[in-house]
């Protein structure tokens, strides 16, 4: 019997609308009611998340910043956090500058950028979170972060990962939540590591819990779940490292799972 259900948010929870559908939501509160915790595990800051669960009546602790913080709904209590090494920050900050590159930053759970320009408001449009502009991020660096960010052309991004590994790859966990969307954490600021501690936390075993995601931030979740589920639409390289394969997000592959596994169980 699985006792814990961790679902990704953008392009597995969401339809490409950015709705959950009715059917979901009502196979995620029969779970519930079994006695089951269903939580999101997902990239986005907590305040976004905070706005999706509180759409679907979640009350548990959720996974934000892929993983580097887990924190209570109601109470707002910090249950898990890691956050980003400051030389490894720097590094980053400094190399992106050199470059020209587009960063956000995370502080305090508000986004901030250096411009105003297409890339941040199109970021906070999908978020639905508003956005500060600083143009001095020296500062900033210093101060804790959950999460850093680099927005840019897929191909771009992908040379970046090269040449970011050898400065910075020891030292913190990398990886593309949407093709252009490049995002740099603590080493266990992953959802994987977020995982596992919630399964600690609510006294179950790993083997008692379901990971669902589309993209390869959700690699280290699919990993570690005893289920770990690929949605319908995920990338290829996710549906490999899946013991199961669901429906689209648009085809409520949720759902689908929550009803096969938990509430009619084989």
């Amino acid at each position: 019997m699985y006792k814990l259900i961790a679902i990704d948010v953008d392009d597995t929870l969401l339809t490409d609308d950015l709705l959950v559908t009715p059917g979901t939501i009502e196979a995620m509160e029969s779970a519930i009611a079994q006695g089951v915790t269903v939580t999101l595990a997902t990239g986005r800051m907590f305040a976004s998340a905070r706005k999706i669960a509180e759409q679907i009546n979640l009350n548990v602790p959720i996974i934000t910043y892929q993983g580097a913080l887990v924190k209570t709904l109601l109470e707002g209590e910090v249950l898990y956090e890691r956050n980003m090494p400051t030389e490894a920050a720097r590094k980053l900050q400094q190399f992106c500058q050199s470059r020209g590159l587009h960063l956000q930053l995370y502080v305090d759970d508000e986004l901030y950028g250096t411009e105003d320009n297409d890339r941040i408001k199109a970021y906070s449009k999908l978020s639905n979170i508003p956005y500060k502009i600083e143009p001095d991020f020296d500062y900033l660096i210093e101060k804790p972060l959950h999460k850093m960010l680099i927005i840019d052309e897929p191909e771009v991004l992908d040379g970046l990962i090269e040449e970011l590994r050898p400065l910075i790859g020891e030292d913190v966990h990398m990886t593309k939540s949407k093709a252009h969307y490049l995002e740099f954490m603590h080493k266990e600021g992953t959802k994987g590591h977020a995982l596992a501690f919630m399964a600690q936390h609510i006294g179950c075993t790993m083997e008692e819990t379901i990971g669902m995601g589309d993209a390869w931030n959700d690699r280290e979740l699919i990993q570690v779940a005893g289920l770990g589920v690929a949605m319908g639409n995920a990338i290829d390289s996710l549906k490999e490292l899946a013991d199961y394969v669901t429906a689209t997000n648009n085809e409520e592959g949720v759902r689908h799972v929550i009803e096969k596994f938990v509430l009619k169980p084989h």
